[in-house]
């Protein structure tokens, strides 16, 4: 199987990265094609330590629960884009979640479980850095695991050594939160998932998770109620005035199949939010590197503002593709009965402490 492999410098990536912070799109300058092809060589050489990852991820998950969901993904060059310009010291080689995988488990034993399976197991990789957004839920209600780990190969794999990618950890509630906080985005225009756009939006979701977490028996996100009426209350206020579950039923995308759904294992999503239409290109695992080079060709090619969005991800196939990004199908189901059940008060009092964390 043939996998892309790093062609040029970390210094030539840095300074490719520089460029695409400053590129508005579609990119038509031979200087901007330029600095786009060592971006895509770049992520396309993150492909196979990813893959290794995400079989060592599948096995561990799924030695804990057979039904986990088990994915990965390529960054989005709209996203690589935004963080870059965000932060303009940061090096395009220095990013961390170039390259990802995710695991959705059923509960939080689960997932403290695997967390700690990778801590006391044998793994030839380096672990360089953790954030327990669980036990630490960010201020907007963001609540997973991440590892981020160093690849260390053998033979002819030393080629990718120091490359990074990010291992996810979530369980199916923490899950419906997040790809649905991306799919009301989608839905509304609005950058909700870097934390901008309707104030009472980014307040709901964030409400939403600390009664997540109060089910889930985990630490609140600060600056929500404690108080479980006051909670409900709050959230109450919110669906109303937002029109939460009418929003979240009323979605769906038709979905167009290009390309051999046998033995397909990277699939090319592009969904165009105005016309509620998911065109999804199937490749199979030797195609690894043609499926990042059509990733990068349909980036490169969208005009500035579209509301568009492309991404390469992996998975077992077209069902597992949908329970593991069921916001780029407009799906929202398994929220909006979260948020029924919530609104009705059917969940636990939000805890008041901190509860103990997965030791480090």
């Amino acid at each position: 199987m043939a996998w892309a492999k790093l062609q040029h410098e970390r210094g030539e990536v840095d300074a490719a990265g520089r460029l695409l912070a400053k590129m508005t799109f579609p990119v038509t300058s031979m200087e901007g094609l330029g600095a786009l092809a060592i971006i895509n060589n770049w992520r396309a050489s993150h492909a196979y330590p990813l893959n290794t990852f995400q079989l060592t991820l599948r096995r561990k998950a799924r030695k804990i629960e057979r039904d986990a969901i088990v994915a990965q993904r390529a960054k989005r060059l709209e996203s690589i884009h935004a963080k870059l310009a965000r932060q303009p010291s940061m090096r395009m080689s220095q990013m961390q979640d170039i390259a990802g995988c995710r695991a959705v488990m059923s509960n939080m034993v689960a997932v403290r479980t695997l967390i700690k399976n990778y801590r006391t197991s044998s793994f030839g990789h380096r672990l360089k850095g953790e954030k327990d957004y669980i036990s630490h839920p960010k201020k907007d209600g963001y609540r997973c695991h991440h590892l981020v780990f160093q690849y260390k190969g053998t033979e002819w794999t030393t080629v990718y050594d120091g490359l990074q990618v990010e291992v996810q950890v979530r369980t199916q509630m923490q899950h419906a939160w997040a790809t649905a906080v991306e799919a009301v985005g989608i839905f509304t225009a609005q950058a909700l998932k870097s934390n901008r756009g309707s104030v009472e939006w980014l307040r709901f979701f964030a409400l939403m998770s600390s009664a997540i977490a109060a089910i889930e028996q985990c630490p609140p996100v600060p600056e929500t109620p404690t108080a479980k009426e006051e909670l409900v209350s709050e959230l109450k206020s919110l669906a109303d005035r937002l029109r939460v579950l009418n929003l979240l039923k009323a979605y769906s995308a038709t979905i167009d199949l290009m390309g051999s759904a046998k033995d397909a294992k990277y699939f090319l999503m592009s969904l165009q939010p105005e016309t509620a239409r998911m065109s999804i290109w199937q490749f199979k695992a030797k195609e690894s590197e043609l499926a990042n080079s059509k990733y990068t060709e349909l980036e490169r090619n969208l005009p500035e503002g579209s509301t568009t969005q492309i991404v390469l991800v992996s998975a077992d196939n077209i069902n597992a593709l949908k329970r593991a990004y069921p916001n780029y199908f407009l799906d929202t189901n398994v929220f909006g009965d979260l948020v029924a059940k919530v609104l009705k008060g059917q969940f636990p009092k939000p805890l008041p402490h901190q509860t103990t964390p997965v030791a480090a």
